[in-house]
């Protein structure tokens, strides 16, 4: 089998299969049962590609989703304690978010096992991404972390009837002073710092740089 030198980043893959049972009304409850099996394909994947010779394969696990103008609008509650009091986030499905990557890691280890020749690497990108929302100002966010860049306006600029792109949305003159770009994606910036931490911080495990 021959070795394949590249850098193989592959992902994030799952964030869909959660995403839109819990837009489609499942609780937590019900959809982390299903975290093994999404889970298991991703590791599924992996092994693929290493068995394709892949020798260098960077693994990420998933965004703080109670972090995105998405969420924040359509699981708003009225109870306080439902929100980080740093950050603005809800709190219920960051911590989803985590306990996906803890699964992940721990499976990840199983295949480092199994795989001994090859370099895994586990991404964090909440980690990442939670340091931008904690402090925004540092990174150069001006524009109002959980607010989208594109949207129908709003608390959050979501408007479910005026999405980003369809008629009765706008998008602000600064993108690169968002971290939010559309509800749930994030902007090129904000992806841009995420990329210098997981080359320069050490938001890999382990590190990316030798």
């Amino acid at each position: 089998m021959t070795s394949l030198r590249s850098l193989f980043l592959v992902g994030e893959i799952g964030g869909n299969d959660y995403i839109f049972p819990f837009i489609f009304g499942r609780t937590i409850k019900k959809i982390r049962p299903l975290m093994p099996q999404v889970v298991a394909a991703i590791t599924r994947a992996r092994c693929m590609l290493i068995e394709e010779g892949v020798v260098d394969l960077v693994v990420p696990g998933q965004f703080p989703i109670g972090c995105t103008s998405l969420f924040l609008t359509l699981f708003q509650s009225a109870n306080e304690s439902a929100y980080d009091p740093r950050t603005g986030c809800i709190k219920p499905y960051n911590v989803f978010a985590k306990y996906h990557a803890n699964f992940l890691k721990k499976e990840l280890q199983i295949m480092r096992e199994q795989y001994p020749h090859a370099r895994i690497m586990f991404v964090y990108y909440y980690i990442t991404v939670m340091s931008i929302y904690r402090t925004p100002k540092h990174y150069g966010f001006y524009g109002g972390t959980l607010r989208s860049c594109c949207g129908g306006g709003g608390p959050y600029n979501l408007n479910t009837s005026a999405i980003c792109g369809h008629t009765g949305s706008t998008a602000c003159k600064d993108p690169s002073a968002f971290v939010d770009w559309d509800g749930i994606h994030l902007t090129e910036s904000a992806y841009h710092h995420i990329a210098k931490g997981l080359i320069d911080d050490g938001f890999t495990s382990p590190p990316l740089l030798l």
